[in-house]
This record gives C-alpha cells, structure tokens and sequence, in this order.
C-alpha cells in the first residue's frame, strides 16, 4: 500500500561502490562462513545488482507511506527477521495483520519529522537488508542513511521497483503486477520462492475467478477518495493515477477521475467532482473513526450520483495500494459495484 510520497529536493547520491555488483561482506568473511542452500542469489533493484550469501537476519523496514513491504514480509513467513519497522497503518482486509505488523519490533527508535528511521539511528541498528517504499528512503538530504552507507556496513538496500528513479517518483502506473514483483524479489531474498510464487498463483486465481463473473457487465464508475489524508481542499485526496486503476478494472470498474491529473491523486474542486458520474464510492480508511460515515457524508453531498442514489459504497485499507492482498480489494469493489454477479 502507498499512501503518500515524501518529496524529494535532489537526485539519490550515486552509489559509492563502481562496479555492478554490490556484496555486503568481503571474500575472506565468505570464506570463513557456511555457503547457505541455494545461495548466494543476485538481484537487480534501482539500476544497481546486490548479491546475497544468505537470508538476511537483521531487517529494517522504513515507513515512507507505506505497508506493502512489512505486511508482504509479513506474508512470505519471515517478519522474524526484522530488527526495526517504522511501517503502520492501523486497518486491513487480512484478518490478524494489524496486530501482526503491530507487534513487529520498532528498534526503540526516535524517528524523524517524517515518521522515519534517522541515518545514525540506521547504522546503529547494524542491519544487513534495509527495506524501503521508495528510493528517496536512502536520500542524503533528508537525513536518511544512503545506500553508501548502508553498503559500508555490510547492508544491502531495497526499494519496490516501481518506486525507483532518481527522484522518488512512481514509474508509470502501477499494477498488481508490480505488487507480485515485490513478492517475488522478497521470495528471492529471503530464499522462499516457492511459497511466494504459491501467493501469487492463489492472487491470480481469485482474482481470475471474480473476472470471469463481472467480465460481460457494464463498467461501473469508481470514485476513490481518502478522507483522512487531505493534503489542501477536501477533494485533494481523490485517486488519480495508482495500482487502483488496475484494480478497479479488474473488479468490473473504472476510475471516474483517472483523466484529472497524471499524478497519484487529484486535486478537485467540488464544482468538478459534482459534475462526475459516479456509480459507487470506494472511501479509503485511513486512521478514520468512521469510514462508513465518511461515506455516508460523501454520498449526501451529491444525491444526483448514481452511487448516492443506490447508497452504493465500499470501504477498503491496504489492499488497494501496492502488497500481498490485492486479490481481496478487486473481490470487494467487485461485490460493490456488480452485486448481482455475486
């Protein structure tokens, strides 16, 4: 799941090391040190190649916005070998996981004014993998610990690939692909590929089953919009371009605000959204009292929508944004928008 991106003043430092391959302990340590089943493996990730001997052992997982990278370990079985998560996010469609991320140790750490993990904080944790949502997570200038750094103690870094780039920005729109790519890179990482492929397959399926029921019906006009995370006027939090626009039309639906803007979100003004057809509503819960009176108080703003007039409406958490349960928002919004598929 992204929320939001922090935003960046500069390009990401290059890397210090200026060959391909990052390694995060010499050849003499290597040698001294039992070779680990199926390994070493190596990964591609923002332009660079890190090389891994072993599973990691000490994890940590910046916040940046996000839940998909703690959750997705979380997922594969291996949440044990975090050290330090900033990651929360207080709701979800799979059951258990807010308890489960909020057990996850935090390190003790004091974060910044982004809610984020500090560079000598970081280093001090002595990580040897440190996860973060995007590529600005290891940006110099905002006080993050870089890859340099990460690397000069035998850390390696990870951010998903659709958030790499030299200023933090999502390349492209996102897709449920991009969501599996993260698992897989993980299942690579962590040595549990086959019970990441096992994730995906099971996502593929569900979600091959919930296309085969809407896939002859009318489209369904989608308006997604996070009510606690407004950024300037009350319709600035309106999903524009993100892996929700996959996931809608997976589900039998389509973003009715898609074209305002090519970024994440949009910036509204109520004269535009009044004049949209909207069919259903889709409020996003974030750290929300009420999300179905969010709706609720949405809907009676504008009795002229469909979506108000058939009180239609759905309320999703993490699994519209980027993470192991997409299945289950393409499910949902499905069931909202086509209830009579179902």
């Amino acid at each position: 799941m992204k929320l939001k991106r922090f935003p960046l003043a500069a390009a990401v430092a290059a890397l210090l090391l200026s060959t391909a391959c990052t390694t995060v302990r010499s050849e003499a340590e290597l040698s001294n040190e039992p070779v680990t089943a199926g390994y070493p493996v190596t990964i591609t990730n923002c332009g660079k190649k890190y090389t891994y001997d072993r599973p990691p052992s000490r994890v940590v997982v910046m916040n940046g916005g996000s839940v998909a990278e703690a959750s997705a370990l979380l997922e594969l079985g291996v949440a044990d070998r975090v050290v330090a998560n900033a990651q929360s996010y207080g709701a979800s469609e799979i059951d258990g996981r807010v308890d489960a991320l909020r057990k996850l140790p935090t390190g003790n750490i004091k974060l910044n004014d982004m809610a984020d993990i500090p560079r000598e904080a970081m280093i001090g944790l002595t990580p040897d993998l440190v996860i973060s949502t995007y590529d600005g997570g290891f940006r110099a200038e905002a006080g993050f610990a870089t890859r340099d750094d990460l690397a000069a103690v035998g850390a390696n870094t990870y951010a998903p690939k659709s958030s790499c780039g030299e200023v933090g920005t999502v390349t492209g729109t996102p897709t449920i692909e991009d969501s599996y790519g993260l698992l897989r890179d993980l299942g690579t990482i962590f040595g549990v590929s086959e019970r990441a492929e096992k994730i995906i397959a099971d996502s593929r399926a569900h979600i091959a089953g919930v296309g085969a029921k809407t896939a002859n019906l009318p489209k369904q006009k989608v308006m997604l919009i996070v009510p606690g995370m407004a950024m300037g006027g009350e319709f600035s939090s309106v999903g524009g371009n993100g892996i929700w626009n996959d996931i809608m039309a997976r589900s039998g639906a389509v973003n009715a605000f898609a074209g305002a803007t090519d970024q994440m979100f949009a910036n509204l003004s109520r004269e535009q959204v009044a004049k949209a057809d909207v069919d259903a509503v889709l409020v996003v819960n974030y750290m929300s009292k009420d999300p179905d009176a969010d709706a609720r108080k949405l809907l009676a703003q504008f009795p002229q929508w469909d979506a108000a007039k058939n009180n239609r409406y759905v309320v999703l958490s993490d699994s519209i944004y980027l993470g192991p349960s997409n299945h289950l928002a393409v499910e949902k919004i499905a069931r909202a928008v086509h209830p009579e598929a179902f």
